[in-house]
């Protein structure tokens, strides 16, 4: 659970996260809960929860730990951008997976329209590790084309047809995955030089399930 206050000797809870953590997890007096901070996600402090009143929780601090949970392996999506509703839906997901980072790219085929709303992302991930107990966040960034991304990551992959078989043994720490509608000629040629890789099945993909099974499978 993630509070502003973790840390402190004392500790007290209301509102949703009382909801959250009394309500829905069945926490009860008595018992020990593991709180963190945004700023210090990999700082674990271990609370004792003294007594409930029907709408708030009250805790004294037990025990304070440095407890990362990161994945071993590192792996940088670059999803040319669709529509940030769907990516908010797939996001949780990816945060669970293990991705290290999603660079939003502005491909051709990309709705120029698009807007990503990164508070509410924020949000989203925020509840994802309280779930998976992750201690870091996505890092998420933009770029305004996929020429743009591919000369910052010369070693990047890319997800496309007429590639070789993907392997989970592979060693990939960078990959692109299209939009809806996939690569235009042009853009094909500017991978031309890179690795291109395809799942193993003949069915065609969305975007936003490519990206979970890339992360499963490389992670």
């Amino acid at each position: 659970m993630l509070n502003s206050n973790a840390g402190s000797l004392e500790l007290s809870i209301s509102g949703e996260d009382y909801k959250y953590l009394i309500k829905v997890r069945r926490h009860k007096v008595g018992d020990t809960v593991c709180f963190r901070t945004k700023e210090k996600l990999s700082e674990e402090y271990r609370y004792h929860l003294e007594r409930t009143d029907g709408k708030n929780g009250y805790f004294s601090l037990q025990s304070h730990h440095h407890s990362p949970c990161v994945n071993e392996r590192k792996l940088h999506i670059g999803w040319c951008l669709i529509d940030p509703k769907t990516v908010e839906k797939t996001l949780p997901m990816l945060t669970e997976l293990g991705v290290e980072k999603i660079t939003f790219i502005h491909c051709h085929r990309s709705q120029q329209n698009f807007r990503l709303d990164y508070e509410r992302m924020m949000r989203l991930m925020e509840s994802s590790i309280m779930q998976c107990g992750r201690t870091s966040l996505i890092e998420l960034s933009e770029s305004p084309a996929l020429s743009t991304f591919l000369k910052a990551h010369p070693d990047a992959v890319i997800l496309d047809f007429g590639g070789e078989t993907l392997k989970s043994d592979e060693n990939i720490e960078t990959v692109v995955i299209g939009c809806e509608g996939g690569f235009d000629e042009n853009e094909r040629k500017q991978f031309a030089s890179h690795r291109v890789r395809l799942f193993s099945s003949p069915m065609i993909l969305r975007s936003e399930t490519a990206a979970v099974a890339i992360a499963s499978r490389l992670l």
